[in-house]
């Protein structure tokens, strides 16, 4: 068989959104890369092979940006009539296409070669090449759900729930056990023009009234998230005859919406079915600090906040479909709530990252953290750590030690909301006169991109007729521009939707986004010149290299994607 050797600064295994996101983020910050993946595509949950939507944080204006919010503005940029193939090559061509990146699509990782407690070098096989490939790293992230490379390193975790005292969560059972939520084979249905018959398999399951399926809504509006088993079971090593029985509840389920009992469902025929269970939880790693759900209802309040969660503690129950009551309870959370760096990397493996739901939490607390738009932001914080310690030769303990600030300013700089942190201006930037042609543009160098609360945090003019820029005391240099543009974080379009309708719902870049603008500068007799221009911007996160001296730029909005004003929440200069 064939055999390739790879040496970078980190190996990411696990192409879901959590590792898919560390990969690049470190990757754009200058460390090598390598990312390996078992599977065709990239997204776990997310992807064409599952179809979960990914949710996140409740609440206005407190949707994840970053990474994530780049990649949806892409898809929606592109994406519509809405395809799973589209979104696919949305999240292929991020990973394919950045540079110090490797992508390894198709390849499992198997082994681990140790120094001490230091990972040396992972083993994987590529089934589509028939190659080994070994990849030598200074450090590894385990973003691969399941926690393989962890597990093979001897990496601590833990699989079930705890009992209550552990941690005084009193969610928890009084003693603890191997229960874990379960595993789900989602299905979906697409609308036509006329109706469609359907023959289920004779092996599908048989639900002929509404009583065998109580306390689960089946209207065709769900994505059938209930469709669950393996909570009871070894959510790993029993997966593939979860997947059996799964697949029999979900053709069971369609043949009940067709053919029992009236369900408006006449015109609609199924389009897919998951043959790839999607999970919710199997092992924990072990970090220097262990979330809990009392961290969770606290808010989060830690020095090292280097993400957030919002979503109810969602704690499915572990019979999943066989439990006769409500498949599970939404014990509440505040939201925002921040998630401590600590959480993210490995107690006893010194050069171990882990994002995604296998980071160092309680069950309680795993039951919010494992929505995908967290385990996203989070990826992006453990890539950007891993870069740093790429750059300083640190552990990712060293990061926390010695290179913490760096880190969340980082994240910062790349549209990371961290709640209570203030992303930090040039010098540059604060000691300009900012002025412009309507109202006040102070907020655009407050540090705060986002709407807070009742606090805008922004500025806004008419398209085409309004200006807003910098004075310098004397001639400066300004090679870049850095705006954040208002990509209207409440409009909470999921990624993909979970039913496809005859007549889609509209899908688009939001209305708010500055669609085309200049940069000018001030020349010696006064007059504007322009030194930059923009002409189809759907991103939030802009930055425009420039090559300027001059006293003064100004940014001038042209168009919107629909909205009268443009409206922004940050320019710097640098």
């Amino acid at each position: 068989m064939k055999e390739q050797t790879h040496k970078v600064d980190l190996c990411v295994v696990g192409g879901g959104m959590a590792g898919l996101c560390a990969a690049v983020a470190a990757a754009r910050r200058g460390a090598s890369v390598v990312l390996v993946q078992d599977r065709p595509v990239l997204g776990g949950n997310a992807s064409s092979e599952i179809r979960m939507w990914i949710c996140g944080a409740h609440g206005a204006d407190n949707k994840e940006t970053g990474l994530l919010e780049e990649i949806h503005l892409e898809n929606l940029y592109r994406n519509f009539p809405p395809s799973y193939a589209i979104w696919d090559s949305v999240l292929y061509g991020l990973a394919r296409y950045q540079p110090n990146l490797k992508l390894l699509l198709n390849c499992s990782c198997t082994e681990a070669a140790m120094d001490g407690q230091r990972l040396r070098s992972i083993k994987a096989w590529q089934l589509t090449t028939q190659t080994w490939h070994s990849v030598q790293a200074g450090l590894f992230a385990d973003c691969s759900g399941d926690g393989i490379l962890g597990a093979l390193a001897g990496a601590e975790f833990r699989i079930g729930r705890e009992a209550a005292a552990e941690f005084n969560e009193d969610i928890e059972p009084p003693v603890a056990d191997s229960r874990t939520m379960g595993l789900t084979c989602l299905i979906e249905a697409r609308e036509t023009d006329r109706p469609q018959p359907f023959i289920p398999p004779a092996w599908a399951n048989r639900y002929e009234s509404d009583v065998q399926l109580a306390n689960r809504g089946h209207d065709l509006g769900t994505n059938f998230w209930w469709m669950e088993l393996g909570g009871e079971n070894d959510s790993i090593h029993d997966t593939e005859d979860l997947r059996d029985e799964l697949l029999k509840i979900a053709f069971g389920v369609w043949d009940h919406i067709k053919n029992h009992g009236k369900h408006g469902a006449e015109n609609w025929m199924l389009e897919w079915v998951g043959f790839l269970p999607g999970k919710r939880e199997s092992r924990r790693f072990m970090g220097d600090h262990i979330l809990t759900q009392n961290d969770v209802r606290a808010a989060g309040p830690f020095d090292d906040v280097v993400g957030y969660g919002g979503w109810s503690m969602d704690d499915h129950h572990p019979a999943g479909f066989r439990h006769p009551g409500e498949p599970t309870i939404f014990h509440p959370a505040p939201s925002p709530f921040g998630i401590p760096y600590r959480c993210l990397y490995s107690r006893n493996i010194a050069n171990l990252f882990f994002a995604g739901r296998n980071i160092s939490a309680t069950h309680a607390a795993l039951s919010s953290t494992r929505v995908m738009a967290t385990c996203a932001i989070l990826g992006q914080a453990v890539g950007t750590a891993a870069a740093i310690a790429a750059a300083h030769g640190l552990t990712p303990r060293g990061v926390y030690q010695h290179h913490l600030k760096e880190l969340q300013q980082q994240l910062m700089d790349d549209d990371c909301h961290l709640p209570g942190f203030v992303r930090e201006m040039s010098a540059l930037t604060r000691q300009a006169r900012l002025t412009a042609s309507t109202g006040d543009p102070e907020p655009l160098r407050n540090g705060r991109d986002r709407a807070l609360g009742a606090v805008d945090n922004g500025w806004g003019g008419p398209v085409a007729s309004s200006w807003v820029g910098y004075e310098f005391e004397s001639v400066r240099h300004v090679s870049e521009a850095r705006f954040t543009f208002d990509s209207d974080l409440n409009h909470r379009l999921l990624n993909m939707p979970c039913r496809f309708d005859l007549h889609p719902q509209d899908r688009g870049v939001p209305g708010t986004l500055v669609r085309s603008f200049r940069i000018e500068a001030r020349t010696t007799d006064g007059s504007w010149r322009p030194v930059a221009r923009v002409a189809n911007n759907y991103q939030r996160l802009v930055r425009v290299p420039l090559d300027v001296e001059s006293d003064a730029v100004r940014f001038v909005p042209e168009t919107t994607w629909g909205a009268p004003q443009a409206h922004l929440f940050a320019f710097d200069v640098r």
